[in-house]
């Protein structure tokens, strides 16, 4: 019990704009878990897609304020993860954190890696800007070998 309260006590020390990006990503993450199971990665990814566009060329210059904003909503996506009733994966995680970026017009990238460990495949996802690796703990992907490029639906790949 004293955890769950002091966890709401610093929830509400955070400032109101923090309280905000926490509140935004626990929905997010709720709507990925459940549009990922209802509509698949294909049609979920187009609907962030839509609702977030990529930054275009002339918006893609990155400066150290917005490196830190976010990282700052990495962190606050995180620890609404730790806090959420549903358990959330990688996917999910990298999905709701790619909107809340693209929707502050940040060009980042959802990227996903691929290894072979004890006879089983596994994939992992996470969220690169800059080249920057935002929502994991650093040199966690390095254990993936990543896919050369952004995986894009295939209907935006067709030229």
């Amino acid at each position: 019990m004293k955890t769950k309260f002091s966890a709401w006590r610093r929830f509400w020390n955070l400032s109101a704009e923090s309280r905000l990006l926490a509140g935004e990503a626990g929905v997010a993450l709720t709507a990925t878990w459940l549009g990922l199971r209802v509509a698949g990665y294909n049609r979920w990814r187009s609907v962030i897609d839509r609702l977030a566009p990529a930054a275009t060329k002339s918006e893609k210059g990155l400066d150290s304020k917005q490196l830190g904003l976010a990282q700052e909503i990495a962190r606050l996506e995180r620890s609404a993860v730790r806090h959420l009733i549903l358990p959330t994966n990688c996917l999910e995680q990298s999905m709701t954190l790619l909107w809340m970026l693209r929707r502050r017009r940040m060009p980042a990238e959802l990227r996903f890696g691929a290894r072979k460990e004890e006879g089983r495949f596994e994939a992992h996802a996470w969220v690169e800007l800059g080249g920057v690796v935002l929502n994991e703990v650093p040199e966690q992907h390095r254990h993936f070998t990543a896919f050369n490029r952004a995986i894009a639906p295939l209907e935006r790949q067709i030229p």
